[in-house]
């Protein structure tokens, strides 16, 4: 398959590198390579940066890590932060705590389309056997591996997946933030992230209402595209209820446009 659009794939993470290493490894042995990897860093300690710097030395793709200060759980701002660094026309957005299939970005690649962005699933790694892989730093995995749950997520049939691409289409909760993509350009149109939505929840899903708001089409790639999520305990959800209303103006407003986004750190100022 050739390549025809530019990638970045964007990856946040917080003091656990552990999980992040299985993840930029299973990056970096993609069947098709991003052109950059762009480390989305809330506040982690030196070993993650130790960690990204080995990696760097390594890998044939380049690796940048944007960084902020511990200050609470702020992804919308870091992922700002990221995709203002970003050089590509296509963004790939995981997590890192994520094993890719192989063929992840390929799917991707081949799933994209303008006037569109598009959202994933995920098969989940039960406790014990995230804990054995992160224990021995691998990660030969599929859905047949002991220790998966929702192994419909990583049916891997990629000429079927423009059949699902309309499920659950109108249902703005249902969008994955570890497993999403966009054009950059769509993304600075709408000025990214909302920055107001600080803790856990609901900023993928006010993004992809703004972005719907403007004309982009969401669409959910199935059958391709496919990702591994490492157990982790639930994260406090305390912010949930202030960002639902954010996310609910959005909606009601119909607003294409957050006060305080990704403007502040790229040249795209409106």
């Amino acid at each position: 398959m050739k390549k025809e659009i530019s990638v970045s794939v964007i990856i946040p993470t917080y003091n656990w590198p552990e999980a992040l290493n299985l993840c930029l490894q299973s990056v970096l042995i993609q069947s098709i390579l991003p052109d950059e990897i762009i480390i989305a860093d809330d506040g982690s300690k030196q070993d993650t940066c130790d960690l990204i710097n080995n990696i760097k030395q390594k890998s044939t793709v380049p690796i940048i890590h944007v960084w902020q200060e511990d200050d609470g759980f702020r992804l919308a701002q870091i992922r700002n932060k990221a995709i203002a660094k970003s050089s590509k026309d296509y963004i790939i957005q995981i997590d890192g705590d994520v094993i890719l299939h192989r063929d992840f970005i390929k799917d991707h690649i081949r799933f994209a389309r303008k006037g569109s962005f598009v959202s994933g699933s995920r098969v989940i790694i039960e406790k014990e056997l995230a804990e054995r892989l992160l224990s021995s730093q691998t990660f030969n995995i599929s859905i047949y591996t002991k220790g998966t749950h929702s192994k419909l997520n990583g049916i891997h049939l990629p000429c079927l997946s423009f059949l699902q691409e309309k499920y659950r289409q109108n249902d703005i909760l249902y969008v994955r933030g570890c497993n999403m993509a966009f054009w950059r350009n769509d993304l600075i149109q709408v000025n990214g992230y909302n920055e107001e939505m600080t803790g856990w929840g609901r900023e993928d899903n006010e993004l992809a209402s703004r972005l719907i708001n403007i004309g982009i089409e969401k669409r959910i790639i199935k059958f391709a595209g496919i990702m591994f999520h490492i157990y982790h305990p639930m994260r406090p959800r305390t912010s949930v209820n202030k960002n639902d209303k954010i996310l609910q103006q959005t909606i009601t407003s119909k607003a294409t446009w957050c006060a305080k986004g990704i403007a502040q750190y790229t040249e795209d100022k409106q």
